[in-house]
């Protein structure tokens, strides 16, 4: 009994962790890529004063944050052409990197975007460690 309670529970933490599985990227290795020239599409879903306010150079302004309602998540759309016109990793910037980036991240997939292409911004803006990149207004 106590075997089978402890698969089980086994089981049930790893479905809950692929569930919730994301690509995350830490500022470091962000800021590295940026200051490399590297081609990235970075999909920042902050709120439209937040992004005014600062948001990293080259970013798409969306303001799909939390990406919950249909009217947010069609935010995401105008992306998508950017997005299918490259090979680009994408880069989900969100205020704090948590359930809006997810959202984000998960829609996109659904509209067809490869996981393999996928990340989000670990900690999201909130988390940056170079605020000397920001770019502030629009």
């Amino acid at each position: 009994m106590l075997k089978q309670m402890a698969l089980t529970l086994t089981f049930t933490l790893l479905t809950a962790a692929n569930a919730l599985a994301a690509n995350y990227i830490e500022s470091e290795s962000l800021k590295n890529l940026l200051d490399q020239k590297q081609e990235l599409i970075l999909v920042d879903i902050q709120p439209a004063a937040d992004f005014e306010k600062q948001h990293l150079p080259g970013s798409i302004e969306t303001n799909a944050f939390p990406a919950k309602s249909a009217e947010e998540k069609a935010r995401l759309d105008k992306v998508l052409p950017i997005i299918n016109q490259s090979k680009a990793p994408v880069i989900v910037i969100c205020p704090r990197g948590k359930s809006g980036a997810k959202n984000s991240y998960d829609y996109l997939i659904s509209k067809g975007v490869p996981e393999e292409r996928m990340k989000i911004l670990e900690d999201g803006i909130a988390g940056w460690e170079f605020p000397q990149m920001f770019v502030k207004g629009r």
